[in-house]
């Protein structure tokens, strides 16, 4: 017969851990995705508090009150959610990245409905969003989200977060500069044909000004960015290991912040 007797101490440690994986996979890139059902999202992260429970090891939580109790659930909230927005806030280098190859291209115009996200994206930014969207999942970094999160357990145990304002603080800065470094680095073929088309226009607009270059240097950059965007598939692969590193790197970072 199965024994699945429990004292109140074991459902209170559990639910501390479930608090601190739901925050992390409500916020977390390819798990808060919002086409997955919320009902999935919660069973994931039950079944997954239930076998972080079972393989960790346990440490003591103290507490005297219901206030207290609610404090280390803040906690475990803040932690998970931490973790998620340091890989969260990477992959905004894509829309990024997306929003200023449209102003150069002249797309900038067009806006769509991002589905992951629902919110209003520009053309190149949704196109770079489900690109790396899919070498996320074909490169198995969705595993890497997972071990990390299941590996704070062991550096940062349940109550265990000292939350270091100035080093979480300073990741964010350091993030800022990468966030531009990154996002020129994806769109520099784009960014660097177009101020080459724009000297040719200039160009002939000084050596024939009857011609309306502006209306020809409009079609030439539509035309002139989709053929760049189409050259420059290949080159993805190594734009997505920028992010991901990026990723790998504000984790361990946040991560230093609360231990």
């Amino acid at each position: 017969m199965i024994d699945i007797t429990f004292t109140y101490a074991d459902l209170e440690y559990y639910l501390l851990i479930l608090v601190r994986i739901t925050c992390f996979i409500f916020v977390a890139p390819f798990f808060s995705m919002d086409g997955v059902p919320r009902r999935v999202k919660v069973g994931f992260s039950i079944f997954l508090a239930y076998l972080v429970y079972v393989s960790v090891d346990r440490n003591e939580v103290v507490y005297n009150t219901v206030l207290g109790y609610a404090v280390i659930v803040m906690k475990e909230a803040l932690t998970g959610f931490l973790i998620g927005w340091g890989a969260q806030i990477c992959t905004t280098i894509t829309s990024f990245a997306g929003s200023v190859a449209d102003m150069e291209v002249g797309f900038s115009m067009i806006s769509l409905m991002d589905p992951t996200t629902r919110q209003q994206a520009t053309f190149t930014g949704i196109y770079y969003q489900y690109i790396f969207t899919l070498f996320l999942i074909f490169t198995g970094m969705y595993q890497y989200l997972l071990r990390a999160l299941i590996d704070t357990f062991t550096l940062i145990p349940v109550n265990g977060a000292v939350f270091k304002t100035e080093s979480l603080l300073q990741s964010v800065i350091m993030f800022l500069g990468d966030y531009i470094a990154i996002g020129f680095r994806i769109i520099l073929p784009i960014f660097c044909t177009m101020i080459l088309l724009n000297a040719v226009l200039g160009v002939l607009a000084k050596v024939s000004p009857q011609m309306n270059m502006f209306a020809v240097g409009m079609q030439l950059k539509v035309l002139a960015g989709l053929g760049i965007l189409f050259l420059t598939v290949r080159m993805l692969p190594d734009a997505a290991d920028f992010v991901f590193n990026e990723m790998k790197r504000m984790i361990v970072s946040f991560v230093g912040g609360m231990t």
